[in-house]
């Protein structure tokens, strides 16, 4: 087809002028000459690449129904005598379950509101001198053991539910709060003086630079915490706060073994439930400028 029927790649078929040969032909030997060493620009994970592959997506559940099922299967085999039907029998499976998980959320929501402003107010200079007394504190909710916490927070507290999320919370609180520390200060500081040169305020250095570079530090930590609690939380049940722990406790007390297991694969799951659904968050609130190109 000749260039007179206008398909050609210039408007009304007009043959290319010699500029613009040679321009396209520079261009054509700029990238190969980039491609040759190894300068070439990469695509952006944003324009071609996932941010989760499908197997990501898919093994852990897949893995999480077939561990249920199986265990579902085995526990309804299994010979259970009266004193095993009463541990689970009436729904307390399930009211267990939900107590857990409620236990989880509750105090994972103290902990982030918690953390994450204290860790941003101890990198500004007003209150850094202040970063070795907090984390001290954060670091003593750690060494003491869980269960003592928990038996003190009863004595102080009360018997119930809330003893245990205030134990969970001081349990977890560190990595939060060491993550949102280290994810601030290992900020480049010449990034945030760029900010300020060009006019940005205090505030607006924080929410538009600081906090986005932090956050995959900031999630790791949450990540973290909400693993921690899920484990935690089954010793409410020493404190009245109920959970997969009575379960767990039951099976103890009574030595009914399908109880038992029935309790700690529950407990498993959910932690690498929770686990997975965080990793899941983790990368997708990760600003796309952060990814690592392949």
């Amino acid at each position: 087809m000749s260039p007179r029927d206008g398909s050609g790649p210039h408007p009304g078929g007009r043959p290319p002028s010699d500029h613009e040969g040679f321009a396209v032909r520079d261009d054509v030997e700029m990238a190969e000459r980039e491609g040759a060493a190894g300068e070439a620009p990469v695509p952006s994970a944003a324009g071609g690449r996932r941010r989760i592959s499908w197997q990501k997506w898919t093994f852990m559940p897949a893995f999480l129904v077939l561990a249920l099922l199986a265990t579902w299967l085995w526990f309804r085999g299994a010979r259970l005598d009266s004193i095993a039907h009463q541990a689970v029998d009436n729904g307390k499976v399930w009211l267990a379950l939900k107590q857990h998980i409620y236990l989880t959320a509750i105090s994972t929501f103290f902990v982030l509101i918690i953390a994450i402003p204290l860790g941003i107010a101890l990198t500004r200079s007003k209150l850094r001198r202040a970063t070795p007394v907090a984390m001290a504190f954060a670091n003593l909710g750690q060494a003491v053991p869980a269960l003592g916490l928990l038996i003190l927070l009863v004595i102080w507290l009360g018997i119930g539910p809330r003893s245990a999320i205030v134990g969970m919370v001081i349990y977890a609180v560190l990595p939060v709060l060491a993550n949102t520390i280290a994810g601030l200060r290992g900020i480049e500081p010449t990034l945030t003086e760029a900010a300020r040169g060009i006019g940005m305020s205090p505030t607006g250095v924080l929410t538009k630079v600081e906090l986005p570079l932090a956050v995959p530090l900031i999630l790791a930590g949450v990540r973290t915490a909400l693993v921690l609690n899920v484990g935690t939380a089954t010793l409410a049940t020493f404190g009245g706060g109920g959970g997969l722990g009575d379960l767990i406790s039951a099976g103890i007390v009574t030595q009914r073994m399908p109880v038992l297991i029935l309790g700690s694969v529950l407990t498993v799951a959910l932690a690498l439930l929770v686990e997975w659904l965080a990793s899941l968050a983790e990368l997708l609130l990760r600003p796309r400028g952060l990814e690592a190109t392949a």
